[in-house]
This record gives structure tokens, C-alpha cells and sequence, in this order.
């Protein structure tokens, strides 16, 4: 099943000409889950993707640059007659919010479910799940993983032929867990069907400093995607403000072994190319997406993460 990672807005609070304000998409398979949705999001949408419908909305935390861009994007599906309903989720305090928004969205035609998540929570879906985890910023907020759940081990079609069972049915019975008669009597599951293969995780932080509980979400990850608002200079700046500087972002990538750290949030006030590099001499699996990039995320036996440069627009159609 493809995962991939869409970024929508990777720049810092204050947008700049070519960085929007916070917002990833995660397409898995034919879901796709909207992680922050700064100001502009659907703009960005509509310049790559097209406004496609989203399955699930998770926000890290409530500052602007990571939610204006949500009533906008409501009103847009309901001009649009969308009838699916939408799970918003959000740390505690999501249901103050939406109050606060309602007379800014107005009346909608579909339904907004409002799910508040603590850290450990869990949103669980066939094959994978979001788990919660505390994020260290200046407000209450939560980072996101999307854990996938381990596969079954590559069944071996040779090995089953040879032993006699015959094509079809038991085939299927032992990659089940179930036993069959083989030509010189019973098969047994583990005989043919190899082990147990891990599944994927991408981590997405949204704003924080850097953490232990990041490193624990992220442990041997494929992506993780990190704050790196600041450079190293002011660092002490990151520290007063919840932030991450490159460095500090890059040392948690490599603490934590992810196969790819992708940096995000970071200010205007930077060359990425100069902080990029920063952040690769303590880290060199780290890249600094643009707008409309992709990560490509494949299983672990398929190789690593690969960055796929302006791939959103080019998928669709937009130049």
C-alpha cells in the first residue's frame, strides 16, 4: 500500500512568498489526513492536488499559523456539497475552539465530529493507528505517529508446491495461521509463511522543542517530520518560545534513528539551503521540504524514504 507524505505548508509563522503556514498531508492507500491546517491550506490544495476531500483532520495545537485556515476549508467542502462526515481531532480545548469558530463557519451541510486527544491516546483504523504523544511548545500540544500494524511474513509459493498442498483455498489457510494436508500430511503455517513484517511510521511533531517523548514516538521511523524554527544561534530563542533549532532537530532524528528527518517551520529569516546544512553535519538523512513536496515512504524491505521534489503539483497536473 503506497504512503506518502504531501507538504502543503512548511514555512514559520509568518508566510512568505513561497512557504506556506503549517500543513501535511498523509495519503495512505485511498485516506488521506490533514495534519494542521494553517492559513492558505486549501489555496495550496487547489494549486497542486485539486480540493480533494480530506478523511480526517489532526491539529497539533491551536496558535493561527496551524488552524485559520480550517473555517475556510469547511466552507469550501460544504459550497461543494460535501455529505461524508469529517473527525476533527486536537488536544484538549479542541471543543472550546470550534465554539469559538462556529459563527466564522457558519451553518454546514455535513457533519464535524470533535474528537479531543490527550497524549497516549489513540485513533485506532484498520491496519494502523494516530497515537497522541506530548509535544514540548508553549501551549498545550500534541504531536501525532501514524504506527502501522506489523504485516504477515512473505508466504512462500515453492516451498508450499513442493510439500503438496494444492493451489487455492489452502493457500490461503496458511497464510491465516491455519494448518493443511500437504502430500505426506500436515503443513504447518511456519513451514511457508516467513515472519511477521514490520509496518511503517511517520511522525509528525508540529511545533516543540526537543523531547524525549519525540524520540520515543520516532524511534526507528521512516519519516519524521520535526520544528526547526530556529537556527543555532538563537537557541536560546527556540528554548523561550517552545521551538527547535536545526541542530536540535537533527540530533533528535539521529537519537531516535529515524530513516529520514524532514525539517519544517523554518522561519523566513533563513537560507534553508545554509540551515540544511547545519542540520546534516549532526544528522545526514535530513532533508528541508518545499511547498508541494512528497515523501515517498515504502515498506522497509523496499528501501528508504525519497524525496520527491514538487511531486504534489506535477501529480496534479499543475505546473
Amino acid at each position: 500500500m503506497d504512503l506518502e507524505v504531501i507538504f502543503l505548508g512548511t514555512g514559520g509563522s509568518v508566510p512568505s512568498a513561497r512557504r506556506s503556514t503549517a500543513s501535511v498531508l498523509v495519503a495512505r492507500g485511498g485516506e488521506r489526513l490533514m495534519f494542521d491546517c494553517g492559513e492558505g491550506t486549501q489555496r495550496q490544495l487547489q494549486r497542486s492536488l485539486g480540493l480533494i476531500q480530506v478523511d480526517a483532520v489532526y491539529l497539533t495545537h491551536f496558535h493561527a499559523d496551524h488552524i485559520l485556515g480550517l473555517p475556510g476549508l469547511l466552507k469550501s467542502y460544504d459550497l461543494t456539497e460535501r455529505e461524508a462526515p469529517l473527525s476533527v481531532y486536537g488536544p484538549p480545548g479542541l471543543i472550546d475552539l470550534f465554539a469559538i469558530l462556529r459563527p466564522i463557519i457558519g451553518k454546514i451541510g455535513f457533519e464535524v465530529e470533535l474528537v479531543e486527544l490527550a497524549p497516549g491516546d489513540a485513533v485506532t483504523r484498520e491496519e494502523y493507528e494516530i497515537q497522541a504523544f506530548e509535544a514540548a511548545h508553549s501551549a498545550r500540544a500534541n504531536g501525532y505517529a501514524l504506527v502501522e500494524a506489523e504485516r504477515p511474513g512473505r508466504f512462500d509459493v515453492e516451498t508450499a508446491k513442493r510439500l503438496g498442498v494444492p493451489e487455492g483455498p489452502d493457500f490461503a489457510r496458511l497464510q491465516s495461521g491455519e494448518e493443511v494436508q500437504g502430500a505426506s500430511g500436515p503443513v504447518r503455517p511456519e513451514e511457508v509463511v516467513g515472519p511477521n513484517r514490520p509496518g511503517r511510521t511517520v511522525v509528525i511533531t508540529g511545533d516543540t522543542s526537543p523531547s524525549p517523548a519525540t524520540v520515543a514516538a520516532a524511534a526507528d521511523a521512516e519519516l519524521l517530520v520535526h520544528d526547526a524554527s530556529f537556527a543555532e544561534e538563537e537557541v536560546q530563542r527556540a528554548a523561550e518560545t517552545g521551538h527547535s533549532t536545526v541542530g536540535q532537530a537533527a540530533a533528535v532524528g539521529r537519537e531516535a534513528h529515524v530513516k529520514m528527518l524532514a525539517l519544517v517551520h523554518i522561519s523566513s529569516r533563513y537560507h534553508v539551503g545554509k540551515v540544511l546544512e547545519e542540520a546534516q553535519e549532526v544528522y545526514e538523512a535530513t532533508v528541508a521540504p518545499k511547498d508541494f513536496d512528497v515523501i515517498e515512504v515504502p515498506f522497509a524491505e523496499r528501501g528508504y524514504p525519497e524525496l520527491i521534489p514538487n511531486g504534489a503539483r506535477e501529480r496534479g497536473g499543475s505546473g
